[in-house]
């Protein structure tokens, strides 16, 4: 039987991960939408969901492991580094959750374990 690795967290998105949310969020939404989302998650506080539930949620693919962003990923898994909460949006209109920074994080944490718990901002 093979050890758990265990995923470390930072307690707090890095801000660079606030603008990577707002790019992302731009081109989903108009101007104003979008800076109202990114405001939102500033302010929202940390939550947890499942890897799984998260992917479920959202309707996204698993990342296959050759991508080059979620074997960077892995990598401080396997070093133990920590990584940054996920930033999510809760789009109610279209019945999902769109991951608006952390896409690779989720793919890498859920190639280790599917029901790990991932720490979010969720507005």
């Amino acid at each position: 039987m093979s050890k758990k690795v265990e995923i470390k967290w930072l307690s707090e998105p890095e801000a660079h991960d606030y603008q990577a949310a707002l790019s992302y969020l731009s081109l989903l939404y108009d101007e104003l939408t979008a800076t109202t989302h990114a405001d939102k998650l500033k302010r929202a506080p940390i939550l947890k969901f499942k890897a799984k539930d998260i992917f479920r949620a959202s309707n996204l693919s698993l990342l296959g492991v050759s991508n080059a962003h979620v074997e960077q990923d892995q990598q401080k898994i396997k070093l133990g580094e920590q990584l940054s909460p996920l930033l999510l949006i809760r789009d109610s209109v279209n019945g999902k959750t769109i991951v608006a920074d952390g896409y690779h994080r989720l793919c890498a944490v859920y190639s280790y374990d599917e029901d790990a718990v991932i720490p979010c901002k969720i507005a």
